[in-house]
């Protein structure tokens, strides 16, 4: 199983820039375009009474300003990626996707 370290460094390949944050306090001040993502759920599956296996889900948010972005098309591409919903706030354009990683 991989790593948050590892999502975190495979968003930043994405994006092309350090601008990835995870769990962000309010006090950040972000720069964009970026990505955010948080851990959501862990999925557990059970065998013999036991656990077998545990699945991290995280939801990642795109956030930018140009509509048109290929950002979001790029992160719809990734293994065990949904598409979850758009929205607009402030002028951003938010993408968010949910993922199994």
């Amino acid at each position: 199983m991989a790593s948050r370290t590892d999502l975190q460094t495979l968003l930043e390949s994405i994006l092309g820039s350090a601008f990835v944050y995870f769990q962000p306090p309010s006090s950040i001040i972000m720069k964009y375009p970026c990505i955010l993502y948080e851990r959501s759920k862990l999925d557990t599956e059970f065998a013999n009474n036991n656990t077998y296996k545990i699945e991290k889900r995280y939801t990642i948010t795109v956030i930018d300003k140009n509509p048109d972005s290929s950002l979001p098309d790029q992160i719809a591409m990734l293994p065990r990626c949904i598409f979850d919903r758009h929205f607009t706030v402030d002028n951003l354009n938010h993408d968010v996707f949910t993922i199994y990683f």
